[in-house]
C-alpha cells in the first residue's frame, strides 16, 4: 500500500500560479508512475498529468504549455507547477500513483486525499 500526502492547493487570481507537491511512502518499490487528477463539482475525475520512474510524461490537452509535471525519485515526491491558471482549472487536485499494467498500461490505484485549487476571474 502506498500513501500519500499532497500539499500546495489554494486561491490564485487568473494568470497567476500555483506548485502542488505529493510525497509518497510505503510501498514505493510498486510505483511505476506518478500523477495528478482533477475534479471539479459535478464532473468526472480526470488526469492532469503523469510521469514514469523513466520521466516520461503525458499531459492533458486543456494544460499542455501550462503545467509541468516532476519528480524526485530520491525523495518519492512529485511535483506539479501550474502557471497561466484559468478560472476552469478550479477543482480537488488528487496525487496518484500507478502500477505497471501489461505492456503500455498504467494502473493508478493509490490516491492521496486532494487539495483544493481554486482560481478567481
Amino acid at each position: 500500500q502506498v500513501q500519500l500526502v499532497e500539499s500546495g492547493g489554494g486561491l490564485v487570481q487568473a494568470g497567476g500560479s500555483l506548485r502542488l507537491s505529493c510525497a509518497a511512502s510505503g510501498s514505493i518499490f510498486s510505483i511505476y508512475a506518478m500523477g495528478w487528477y482533477r475534479q471539479a463539482p459535478g464532473e468526472q475525475r480526470k488526469l492532469v498529468a503523469h510521469i514514469t520512474n523513466g520521466g516520461l510524461t503525458t499531459y492533458a490537452d486543456s494544460v499542455k504549455g501550462r503545467f509541468t509535471i516532476s519528480r524526485d525519485n530520491a525523495k518519492n515526491r512529485v511535483l506539479l507547477q501550474m502557471n497561466s491558471l484559468k478560472p476552469e482549472d478550479t477543482a480537488v487536485y488528487y496525487c496518484a500513483t500507478g502500477e505497471r499494467v501489461g505492456a503500455a498500461g498504467i494502473h493508478f490505484g493509490s490516491w492521496g486525499q486532494g487539495t483544493q485549487v481554486t482560481v478567481s476571474s
